[in-house]
Order: structure tokens, then sequence, then C-alpha cells
């Protein structure tokens, strides 16, 4: 009997508590999600930014991130009353990953769906520069592991001003390519309708980057879609040995 109890008290010692061991690597992380345009690149317009600004987050819900963790932002908030995203422009967002992360220190994570040039990614009447980008993160999640998704067409170009060592940037693009699926009928631009269907086989976001390239190029290829957009991932020095930790928590219940 007292080799029994023993032996019982060894093992509350090294096992964590119950919420410990169910909260997954990504509980105590802040994540925003922006779409920044409306317009089809025909000049019409488009759901593909909002239905991709809606669903990665919904997604991320999935993969172990807390609902009330994350901020969505749209251009046309109006329209998604039942989603209450916040206006998307750059103050608000900055405000908004000022606030997640002061409740959610564990890590970062930004997303953004638009379109892009050389400068930088549309966000409403103005353009996000990377160099922006970068000083809203380092502000907002300093000394943190952090992930940037950025899906807009020359996307390439935020991989230097974002590079970190405890940071992954995925981009749509390379920094002198264009990136497709963001037509009047798309329900997705390609990019993140490749990351949204890498997302559920994928055991990290090094998985997920590289599926969605894999899954990007088929589907170019498929549609004669060219040149290719060939998408980008940065890893950090700091970050890259870390990220088996950061493995997506498969036992939250997935969003509706």
């Amino acid at each position: 009997m007292r080799f029994a109890a023993i032996i019982g008290v060894l093992v509350l010692l090294v096992s964590p508590p119950a919420s410990a061991r169910a909260a997954g690597p990504f509980a105590d992380w802040a994540a925003v999600v922006v779409a920044g345009d409306f317009h089809s690149h025909s000049g019409g317009t488009t759901e593909a930014f909002d239905n991709a600004r809606r669903d990665v987050s919904r997604t991320l819900v999935g993969l172990g991130f807390e609902r009330s963790a994350i901020a969505q932002f749209s251009v046309r908030p109006d329209r998604y009353p039942s989603e209450s995203p916040g206006r998307s422009d750059t103050q608000a967002i900055s405000e908004a990953l000022r606030i997640k992360t002061a409740s959610a220190k564990a890590g970062c994570l930004f997303y953004i769906s638009s379109h892009g040039s050389p400068d930088g990614a549309v966000l409403g009447k103005t353009i996000l520069r990377p160099q922006l980008l970068a000083a809203m993160l380092d502000q907002a999640c300093p000394n943190r592991p952090s992930i940037v998704v950025v899906s807009a067409c020359f996307s390439g170009v935020f991989i230097p001003p974002l590079q970190k060592s405890d940071r992954l940037v995925l981009t749509a693009a390379r920094s002198d390519r264009a990136s497709f699926g963001c037509g009047e009928s798309d329900k997705y631009p390609y990019f993140d309708d490749c990351f949204l269907s890498a997302a559920p086989t994928a055991r990290d976001f090094t998985a997920l980057g590289a599926g969605a390239q894999a899954c990007v190029a088929r589907r170019e290829k498929e549609t004669g879609a060219e040149p290719p957009s060939e998408p980008q991932v940065w890893i950090g020095a700091a970050l890259r040995p870390m990220l088996p930790l950061y493995a997506f928590d498969r036992s939250r219940p997935r969003a509706p």
C-alpha cells in the first residue's frame, strides 16, 4: 500500500493538471484575420476575400486557437453582422493586435487576403506596406513566436521586412509574381483555398505551408494560370526547431 501511495504521488508530481493537458500550443495565441478588399480583378465585386477571412478564422479555431482571441476585419463589415468583423484599416488592426496580445501572450498570427502590388497589400483605400506591418507586429508581438500569412499578388515583398528569428512567413506569391483566383465567381483566391484544403491533414504550419504550395502549383497547372505564382515559405532560425512543438490540436471540436 505504501509503495502504491508513493507511485501515486509521483504520478501527480510529473503529470500536468488536466486543464494544462487539454490546452493545445495555440490556446494562448492571438490572431488577426483580414479581408483587405472586395473588388475582383475585373473591377466588379467579389466575396472571395471575405469568404477567406471567415473560413480561415473558423479553421484556426479547429486547429486550437481560442475563438475569443481571434479578431476579424473586413472592408465591408456591415455585410457580415453574424461575424461582427471590424473595419479594415491600419489603426483598427494595430489596436486589435495590441488588445488581443495583451491577454493572449504566447504567440501571434496575422493573416490577410487581398489584392497586392510590389508596394504591399491592398487595405481598403490604402496599401498595407511591408515595413508598416513589420512595425505593427514588432510592437504587438515582441519576443514571441509569430506566424504571418499574406495572400496577395507580389506578396513575397513582405518577407525581407518581416524576417525575425522567431517568425514564420507564408506568402501566396513571389515578390515578382501575381497570384490567382480573385474573380467575381471565385469562392476563394487560389492560395486561400489551398491553405484551407491543406489545414485538415497538416500536422503544423510547416506542413500546411508545403501543402498549400503543392496545391497552388496543381491548381494553376490545371487552369492554365501562368506564370506560376510560387508561394513562399520563410522560417526563422530560432523558430524552425521549435515548430514540431506547435502541432495542431485535433482534439478540439471543429468550428461550425
